[in-house]
């Protein structure tokens, strides 16, 4: 697999650098670019919508609430039509930076700020977490994981991560309790996998969400079930991050 799919096949005959709208009046239906899974995913097979505690100690991830909406569709000729019942995780870092259950972070056993749910009728799920924090070499990310079944019954499998513009996280950087780790050290327009398509996978702007403090957002996406390339099990592609993980 190559190390980030940045590029889709062209739909309805209209060439795009990753990202094909399915029809005129489906606005929200945009087939966005893969990017890598990385070293930090653990398939804890946790299914909730609120993922920022821990689920044998009850310990809750320190940081403001974010509640994210996310709709997913599968491209249906010359349409796109909901995706029921696929399997769609998170995960992000804390606000200081360290991953759950991950042994090389002093974390193995925890599991807050990972989740995954099944889409409903609509192709949609909503997580609550919390703003993710940062760590050297990366811009702030959620990783994104879907998995489901072609029409031919056989696995597919899309692994992506999602972005926020640098004005917001500039801002609650800045605030506790991310401010004791201090300001990122990467930002959208230096982050290498950012600068390959990250664009068309910034998620709106967070907007206030009672009870305050708590932010919203929401991001669409298709699936194109036919194609073989995204289908294939993802995972973090040696050689494009010397040291920095993603």
């Amino acid at each position: 697999m190559d190390p980030v799919l940045g590029r889709r096949q062209v739909l309805l005959g209209l060439a795009a650098l990753g990202v094909v709208g399915c029809s005129p009046a489906a606005v929200d239906c945009v087939v966005r670019p893969e990017q890598m899974e990385g070293p930090y995913f653990v398939d804890e097979k946790l299914d909730r919508s609120d993922i920022r505690t821990d689920p044998d100690t009850g310990t809750q991830a320190v940081g403001t609430r974010l509640q994210l909406g996310l709709t997913v569709s599968r491209v249906d000729g010359d349409r796109c039509v909901p995706l029921p019942g696929a399997v769609i995780d998170i995960w992000h870092c804390d606000a200081a930076g360290n991953y759950s259950d991950i042994a090389s972070e002093g974390t193995t056993g925890r599991k807050e700020l990972r989740g995954l749910q099944l889409s409903d009728p609509h192709g949609a799920v909503t997580f609550t977490t919390v703003l993710p924090g940062w760590y050297e070499g990366r811009t702030v990310h959620i990783h994104l994981k879907i998995r489901t079944t072609t029409p031919e019954g056989k696995p597919y499998e899309f692994t992506s991560q999602l972005y926020l513009p640098d004005e917001f996280t500039a801002q609650y950087l800045a605030t506790a309790p991310y401010n004791t780790h201090g300001p990122a050290d990467t930002t959208n327009k230096t982050d290498q996998l950012y600068t390959l398509n990250g664009d068309q996978l910034l998620l709106p702007t967070p907007t206030p969400a009672a009870p305050s403090p708590g932010y919203r957002t929401t991001f669409a996406l298709a699936l194109d079930l036919t194609n073989p390339q995204v289908a294939a099990p993802d995972a973090m592609a040696p050689g494009l991050f010397p040291t920095p993980p993603p």
